[in-house]
């Protein structure tokens, strides 16, 4: 019979699970305490939280949740961040430390109810941020107007430039005559 914190901690990281934008999968064997929490406080800042959990029942608390895959990549030392907002910058929060601490393993993770690969959530990494995307955007949609603004002005440019010939020349023949 299941002791009652254990059914209870079970029922919270199911939860969690089903809560949280995406879960980011570690394997932080080799970590010492103080690394873990640097890269704890690497990932608050892109509000997300990292969490030693014991494998058993996190396996128990991906079934429940119904991700039976999920549940046969923890094994070994594991950690979950659990992701709200921004999955992109915890991707690339994990992937420094992982380049900072070579020990951290990113193995897999979830994001909107689809189990990702260690390579998928390396690719979530390597895309830009939200801010950087919206602001090619905005370029993108500025371009067209900006080009238009460069045509008008050298149309203007071009207009002066032929009134000012107009006048020499009327000015020229004038004083030759």
């Amino acid at each position: 019979m299941a002791k009652p914190e254990k059914v209870q901690a079970v029922g919270e990281i199911s939860e969690r699970l089903r809560e949280a934008d995406a879960v980011l999968l570690t394997e932080y064997r080799g970590l010492h305490v103080s690394e873990i929490a640097d890269v704890r406080d690497s990932l608050r800042a892109v509000d997300a939280d990292l969490k030693v959990l014991k494998n058993t029942l996190a396996r128990i608390a991906a079934r429940d949740a119904g991700l039976e895959e999920f549940a046969s990549m923890i094994g070994g030392p594991t950690a979950m961040a659990f992701v709200r907002g921004d999955v992109i910058g915890a991707a690339k929060a994990l992937d420094e430390a992982a380049r900072k601490y070579p020990v951290l393993a990113v193995r897999g993770g979830i994001l909107d109810g689809k189990v990702l690969n260690e390579a998928q959530v390396a690719q979530l990494a390597t895309i830009e941020s939200r801010e950087v995307l919206m602001a090619r955007i905005a370029g993108l949609f500025n371009a067209p107007a900006q080009r238009m603004a460069g045509v008008a002005a050298g149309l203007l440019h071009n207009l002066g430039s032929m009134l000012s010939q107009v006048r020499t020349q009327k000015e020229e023949s004038e004083a030759a005559a």
